[in-house]
């Protein structure tokens, strides 16, 4: 949905009238609240901002899907390291650092 002049509305503005714009809200529209002439808040219809976090929460899990399957790919390829190991050398590289 695109924002229209008409949907960008200063905070004063948008205090005198919240009842009529909360109707206009509840009805589609959007709209961007303004403070010293900058974008302030926004205020859209709380189903539409649930849908908006439930696409959120649907686009971490694919990134966390994405992220398993390619770890997967690393161990089927052999790019791994033994974690106890890697910690180890890691501990050991730190310790023997010359503090500055």
């Amino acid at each position: 949905m695109s924002i229209s002049a008409s949907d960008v509305i200063p905070l004063s503005q948008a205090r005198a009238n919240l009842s009529e714009l909360a109707d206009q809200v509840k009805a589609g529209a959007e709209k961007i609240i303004t403070k010293n002439g900058e974008s302030y808040v926004a205020i859209i219809d709380a189903k539409r901002l649930d849908y908006y976090h439930q696409l959120e929460r649907e686009r971490i899990h694919l990134l966390l899907m994405a992220d398993a399957g390619n770890g997967l790919a690393d161990v089927a390829t052999g790019k791994v390291k033994e974690a106890r190991g890697t910690l180890s050398a890691l501990k050991l590289r730190r310790s023997t650092k010359t503090p500055r």
